[in-house]
């Protein structure tokens, strides 16, 4: 049934559109930075890519999480369950000897593919478009300048940028987890990515209202910016930690009321 799944998955025209502009955004930011060259004074961490292109990886990351990277993420998670719904082809793949349960599970498997797979992506789209691009400046040559001053090393920037790509794929799933729930509750596809992107909007704006303080810390999209502690010196652990437990528990918390609602559904579709 996974393999299913992963098949259908990458033999849609969508999942590979998606890709590409997810890789094409950091592609045209990257031509601007270059052929503009933003003088000095800029926020350190750009000054950090102008300086060395093997940092862009990370800027990729930082320009299509806001916005472009949760959006995919929820059209596919959102399309999980209630795409099978309202084509008509869920009743009779629950008429096969498949179980609710296991074929949830290969829901599951194929978003996290799906994730991983973008994120992949655009962290080696971003390495590519860097060392082409922003080359090093003259006798700092394999030295990069974290984000709070001190020098890191080819390696390190090597395993931060891999710990980024973890952090930023527990994020995204926790984006799945929302948008795959919203999917059990509906037969419209549309109706569950729309209700995932509303959540998360909801969540941008709460995070930035001083009224909201109070439930700050608990909101899904209050800690994605948290993997750019990795490339400080010392690494900032504090925000990471907690970005990181927050969405284990959306995650875990959301897959269990997929399941249960999934599991005693009336399917009719």
């Amino acid at each position: 049934m996974i393999l299913v799944e992963l098949r259908k998955l990458y033999r849609r025209p969508r999942t590979w559109v998606s890709i590409a502009l997810l890789c094409a955004l950091p592609f045209a930011v990257a031509i601007f930075l270059a052929t503009t060259r933003v003088a000095g004074g800029g926020p350190a961490f750009l000054q950090a890519v102008l300086g060395n292109g093997s940092l862009f990886p990370a800027a990729s990351l930082a320009i299509v999480l806001p916005l472009f990277l949760p959006v995919a993420v929820a059209i596919v998670g959102g399309d999980a369950v209630a795409g099978e719904a309202s084509s008509g082809t869920l009743r009779y793949l629950l008429a096969r000897p498949v179980g609710r349960t296991r074929l949830l599970f290969a829901k599951l498997v194929s978003l996290t593919v799906f994730v991983s797979g973008a994120v992949v992506a655009v962290v080696v789209t971003g390495y590519i478009i860097g060392v082409i691009l922003f080359q090093p400046q003259p006798g700092v040559a394999g030295v990069v300048t974290s984000v709070s001053g001190p020098a890191l090393s080819p390696q390190q920037i090597t395993l931060r940028i891999f710990a980024a790509m973890l952090y930023v794929a527990v994020s995204m799933l926790g984006v799945g987890s929302i948008a795959l729930f919203l999917s059990t509750l509906t037969d419209s596809s549309l109706g569950a990515t729309l209700g995932a992107i509303a959540v998360l909007v909801a969540s941008q704006l709460f995070v930035t209202l001083d009224a909201a303080t109070s439930i700050r810390p608990y909101l899904p999209t209050r800690y994605w910016l948290a993997w750019l502690d990795f490339f400080r010196e010392p690494i900032l652990w504090r925000d990471i930690e907690r970005g990181l437990g927050i969405q284990l528990i959306y995650v875990v918390v959301l897959l269990l009321a997929s399941w249960a609602n999934f599991a005693t559904k009336d399917v009719t579709s």
